[in-house]
């Protein structure tokens, strides 16, 4: 008989034949987690020293890779080999990864390459915990993670040997595992502030639905921006020392969570080899740190705003992250929601509760259904540098949106489709995604031609375009890849300035649109005039082109109304010339056909 030996107090999973277990993973900023769902309930796996909490640092030498506290312990004596905080810049490119080390010794190093190593200890972890070979996982993302950063951590999973059954929102996440835990219903927000992100969602959980009502956020505002304040106040009268640290911004996130529970800090802090001493109280810190929480809750409004939701409305708050347990957070944010958030679940822990949870219902079956959303509209660039939105900003993910185009000119036969995102009204205040180009449209007319542009968001966020023209089946498409260094700020800016210039935007839309009209019409008429002026009068010739010389000259007006009227009166002048075109082309077209 074969017996199994199990940790004390480790229950062993029974294995089924065939079966395998996908696990919910936080890949997080400044910690990563690593969860099961197991005997009816998510739980959260731990350490040989029964921690839970992995620190996102890796080590790199000639001889090894270390990864989490040894890495930090091994950094202690060369912390030019320790990289940490690699998840801000997941899909960023060089310039915006300058700051970091990512330079170990002759080796370059990738976020990629660094994420990898995190998500291939937590898989150890939970290979050792089940006894068995871990091939899928569910993986946790900001909400306002671009598709560059979905991208590279879907990777980062492939490098470690997993693959991905879903990249779900962190505070997607978090509601699963608080509405599940505690059976609550009605609208919750969930303020996630850790390490290196920030993001506000509101839910409405209903029975086995959770519906994203809006989100918002920031990828570049967390708990190390509050390190490296507190690092800069300490090193002060230091400012020879003040460029990037690793092992300093470890020691510094320690100095914090002091303040956490204590008035004040004194002690010394070790910075290139210098040991320094310093003092700081939780009111200084507090007032260092300000600033970011309210940057957090100017998100808040704005995410309330788009639900169309009042405070009242909303039952409870959930706090995310370990930035949460700050003082200063939960009093500034109590005071923004009128309520007490929610803390009888670990803000540490409850993101990668979620991920199990949504591990299982994918590989076990569920009837839990998670409605994300779109957190910035989606669109086309049109003819005179118009923003057509085919997707809309907090649309319900996945989604599939399509549109007809024509073309613009005769026998047009292929079309460059530019892809933006963003809320404005005009292309030079979107940010660009991608281009490509459909070939091949057969010779028509102008607007005769039908191309069909599908946008298609999927469960993970990532953007798929597509356009087919409509008679010949002519078909092209793009996985759409953002192109990298847009920060979250720029994003919040993007849907401000979208509020603030909405009239302005309108206005010069309604401009280019009367253009694009005007224009359409008189390459029309100039086209009729070619091929069958000899349908006109030449009294009428002489008004048609008085009358589309007048068009002309108020082409490039600002005066929207004055294009408009000339449009117009030149439609209104060359009517009845249209009518016989037409007439005359049925004539041609039925010539020798009986009926």
């Amino acid at each position: 008989m074969l017996l199994q030996l199990v940790e004390p107090g480790q229950t062993p999973l029974p294995h089924e034949k065939g079966k395998t277990t996908a696990i919910g993973i936080d890949l997080g900023t400044t910690h990563s987690l690593v969860a099961v769902f197991q005997q009816s309930s998510p739980k959260v796996l731990r350490d040989e020293k029964g921690v839970s909490l992995l620190p996102s640092t890796v080590f790199y030498d000639r001889e090894k890779t270390l990864v989490g506290k040894m890495a930090q312990e091994e950094g202690v004596q060369q912390p030019e080999r320790m990289i940490s905080s690699f998840k801000r810049f997941m899909g960023k490119s060089e310039q915006g990864r300058k700051t970091h080390h990512f330079n170990v010794g002759d080796r370059h190093v990738t976020p990629v390459e660094t994420s990898a190593e995190i998500l291939r200890s937590l898989k150890m972890r939970a290979e050792k915990y089940l006894g068995d070979n871990v091939t899928q996982a569910v993986i946790t993302v900001p909400a306002y993670f671009d598709d560059a950063a979905r991208t590279a951590t879907r990777d980062a999973a492939r490098l470690a040997g997993l693959e991905v059954l879903r990249l779900v929102n962190e505070p997607t996440a978090a509601a699963l595992a608080y509405g599940l835990e505690h059976g609550v219903q009605g609208i919750y927000a969930i303020y996630d502030l850790g390490g290196g992100t920030f993001d506000l969602s509101l839910l409405n959980l209903e029975g086995e639905v959770f519906k994203v009502l809006s989100t918002g956020g920031d990828t570049q505002l967390g708990g190390d921006d509050m390190d490296r304040l507190l690092l800069t106040t300490l090193l002060s009268s230091q400012t020879e020392l003040l460029a990037e640290d690793s092992l300093a911004l470890i020691q510094a996130r320690r100095i914090k969570e002091y303040l956490t529970d204590h008035e004040n800090w004194s002690g010394s802090i070790q910075v290139k080899n210098n040991l320094l001493e310093g003092h700081i109280t939780r009111l200084d810190f507090e007032l260092l740190i300000s600033p970011l929480i309210d940057k957090t809750l100017k998100i808040c409004r704005q995410v309330v705003r788009d639900a169309q939701i009042s405070l009242d409305q909303i039952k409870g708050v959930v706090l995310v992250g370990g930035a949460t347990r700050i003082p200063l957070v939960r009093q500034k944010v109590e005071r923004f929601f009128e309520q007490v958030p929610l803390t009888n679940i670990n803000p540490d822990e409850v993101v990668a509760l979620g991920a199990a949870l949504q591990a299982e219902a994918l590989t076990e079956g569920s009837q839990r259904l998670l409605l994300d959303v779109a957190p910035l509209s989606l669109g086309l660039e049109t003819y005179g540098g118009v923003v057509e939105k085919i997707i809309l900003r907090n649309s319900p993910i996945p989604a599939s949106h399509w549109q007809d185009f024509t073309t613009f000119q005769d026998n047009q036969t292929g079309m460059s489709l530019h892809i933006v995102q963003g809320e404005r009204e005009l292309v030079q205040d979107c940010r660009s995604l991608a281009h490509f180009e459909l070939r091949g449209i057969p010779l028509m007319k102008a607007g005769m031609a039908r191309i069909r542009v599908t946008f298609t968001i999927d469960a993970d966020g990532i953007l798929t375009v597509s356009a087919r023209e409509q008679t010949t089946g002519i078909h092209q498409y793009i996985d759409v890849k953002p192109s990298y260094g847009l920060t979250e700020e720029d994003l919040l800016r993007m849907i401000e300035e979208s509020h603030s210039h909405a009239r302005s935007d309108m206005d010069e839309r309604l401009l280019r649109e009367a253009r694009v009209e005007a224009e359409r019409l008189l390459h029309a008429v100039k086209e009729a005039l070619k091929n069958d002026s000899d349908l006109l009068e030449e009294s009428e010739k002489i008004e048609v082109k008085q009358e589309a010389e007048a068009l002309i000259s108020v082409l490039n007006s600002v005066k929207r109304d004055d294009i408009e009227r000339k449009t117009e009166r030149l439609r209104q002048v060359t009517n009845s010339w249209a009518e016989r075109r037409m007439n005359q082309a049925m004539r041609k077209a039925l010539k020798g056909k009986k009926l």
